[in-house]
């Protein structure tokens, strides 16, 4: 019996040991207040709702002091992370493949999705009637397009195409940029433009559906039939949560963890964390953001500060 207890006893010691070092150190201790930045809503200045929900939830997954840090712009909010002043960032697609090209030290942990499934959106090149038989004949024919600054109507299908081999320039003789999405549709269904540059939403594998552009265009009256699409770009995934890579595994576990159950567990967090795609979150990887780092290349190429 007393062999047993001295041996008790001198496991008991070392453990205290190994605990005791720093090395052994709890990854809660390392980090100290773990912060999470987010971008504030046009006109909102720095605040955002539901902030203090919002913590204690981040808390209780972690186990931790959790803190937001509310950021003016994506900018600050990737040089931040880039940065290690925060450890956990809320991103768009492209602000994310911006962020990963800055530093290469972040990755992304999961992403929303809509309540029909969609992931993100595609860029369609639409024709009416025929008019545009194929993508190779869209040099010798109108093609109207959203302005210049928009993503899913603009920037979206010149870095695929790009991405494709097919490089075109903003500024092509057959491009006609319109004043607006609403403006470049117009033209289309007055027979001004051959084509159109549009966007649809999408799950990962599944065809494009009469959504977006499309469902805009039947909305104004025109058939269905009378649509076809000529082309369709790679995914552009919607805009993660991302992590840096140096986080501790067990965070970035829980994390997962709790984002992934939020919308069955308590749907009115999910709301106030995600209020555009009700669906709730789905685990992604650097590799479902490839459409939008062509994005911030083409960007990047052009010379635009976007």
């Amino acid at each position: 019996m007393r062999v047993a207890l001295k041996a008790y006893a001198a496991l008991m010691l070392v453990q205290g040991a190994l605990w005791s070092n720093p090395a052994h150190a709890d990854w809660r201790d390392d980090i100290g207040t773990f912060r999470i930045g987010i971008v504030a809503e046009p006109g909102a200045g720095n605040t955002v709702p539901g902030l203090a929900q919002l913590t204690d939830a981040y808390t209780r997954a972690l186990g931790m002091k959790v803190e937001f840090v509310v950021a003016r712009d994506y900018a600050a909010l990737i040089e931040a992370q880039a940065n290690a002043r925060i450890e956990y960032a809320i991103y768009s697609a492209t602000a994310y493949a911006t962020a990963s090209q800055r530093c290469g030290c972040i990755e992304p942990l999961v992403a929303p999705v809509d309540f029909d499934g969609a992931i993100g959106i595609r860029s369609v090149l639409l024709t009416r009637d025929g008019k545009l038989p194929d993508l190779a004949a869209m040099e010798s024919h109108r093609i109207a397009m959203a302005p210049s600054d928009s993503v899913g109507g603009s920037l979206l299908p010149l870095a695929a195409l790009m991405a494709e081999g097919r490089k075109i320039a903003e500024d092509a003789p057959f491009l006609v940029h319109a004043d607006s999405a609403a403006a470049a549709e117009e033209m289309l269904i007055d027979g001004k433009a051959d084509g159109l540059f549009g966007w649809v939403t999408a799950a990962a594998a599944s065809q494009p559906e009469a959504s977006g552009t499309q469902a805009r265009l039947e909305a104004a009256g025109l058939s269905a039939v009378a649509l076809r699409v000529v082309w369709t770009s790679g995914l552009l995934r919607y805009g993660p949560h991302a992590v840096r890579s140096d986080l501790d595994p067990e965070a970035k576990r829980r994390l997962t963890v709790f984002l992934t159950n939020l919308k069955s567990t308590t749907p009115d967090i999910y709301e106030l964390l995600e209020s555009k795609h009700s669906g709730g979150f789905a685990v992604v990887a650097p590799k479902d953001y490839e459409m939008a780092a062509s994005v911030v290349r083409f960007v990047s190429g052009s010379g635009s500060q976007r």
